[in-house]
């Protein structure tokens, strides 16, 4: 099967497992824990997406998140375990995923009710190909329980494989000799959905910062002085992009060729929803 197929699937399924992000029924129901996001924003993102590993410190955060800074994971968990606990904050989580869900495609899950089943159904075997070995993230959330219903089964198994594919992507970038930072910067050079500003805003680096990992990138070779790929930074990208699809391909392997193109199809109408919703407020991926 061609590693292609890995990327692929996971750009149509994405915005299904992402939108819980940016989702403001998310950040109600964390403000219901005493999780001001309008105070904090970071409030609203890491301990959400942490709470499956337990009461982590910012330091775990920060090296299975890999890409954010020191100061992001400090100030997004400080406190946070002090205020509520891992288990209400992952039930809060889901609770937000099933009512943005209904909104952004509630009517599309009420008429197509045995589709949605059936996407649950392949993305479950397919998740259940993942193994946890050097996977924390996908591990933490596969000891969770299966939800209910099936938009939410399907909701849970596409955060398995989205953090199962993270994992092995962060592999990738190590083995390669990169930081969290120098992977920023390169995932900007690609010139994608992320501009410096908003990417460097997010992960709270400062100028100085950036400009350093930048200028060390050039020179390895890999940016020209414009902060643009060179040949070999190109080249060296795309190998790392292939190695995550190669490290991504188990779930695959186990529904087969058609089994992901059938669970695509199946999500594409969703996932679509979700993105002309305007729930990332930016373009989301080529589905």
């Amino acid at each position: 099967m061609n590693p292609e197929v890995a990327r692929k699937t996971w750009r149509t399924l994405e915005p299904y497992h992402a939108m819980v992000y940016f989702a403001p029924e998310a950040q109600e129901e964390y403000l219901a824990l005493g999780l001001d996001a309008s105070q904090n924003r970071a409030i609203g993102y890491f301990p959400a997406r942490a709470a499956a590993m337990g009461a982590v410190t910012w330091q775990t955060v920060q090296a299975t998140f890999f890409n954010f800074s020191a100061l992001a994971c400090q100030f997004g968990m400080s406190g946070v375990w002090t205020i509520t606990s891992p288990e209400q904050v992952v039930a809060a989580r889901l609770r937000g995923a099933d009512r943005a869900l209904q909104r952004m495609c509630g009517d599309l899950l009420d008429r197509t009710l045995d589709d949605t089943k059936e996407a649950a159904d392949l993305a479950r075997a397919a998740a259940a190909a993942c193994t946890p070995y050097g996977r924390p993230l996908y591990a933490a959330h596969a000891g969770l329980d299966w939800p209910e219903p099936e938009h939410l089964q399907l909701w849970h198994a596409t955060t398995l494989l989205r953090e199962y594919r993270g994992d092995g992507h962060i592999a990738a970038l190590v083995a390669a000799g990169l930081t969290g930072l120098e992977a920023a910067v390169l995932h900007v050079a690609m010139n994608d959905t992320w501009a410096r500003k908003a990417l460097q805003a997010t992960r709270a680096y400062s100028d100085e910062e950036w400009d350093a990992a930048a200028a060390s990138l050039s020179e390895r070779g890999w940016l020209d002085g414009e902060g643009a790929f060179t040949d070999e930074g190109r080249s060296r990208r795309e190998a790392i992009e292939k190695q995550t699809d190669e490290l991504a391909m188990a779930p695959w392997e186990r529904i087969g060729e058609d089994g992901a193109a059938r669970l695509r199809e199946l999500v594409r109408p969703l996932s679509q929803a979700i993105s002309q919703s305007g729930a990332f407020g930016r373009s989301g991926p080529k589905l």
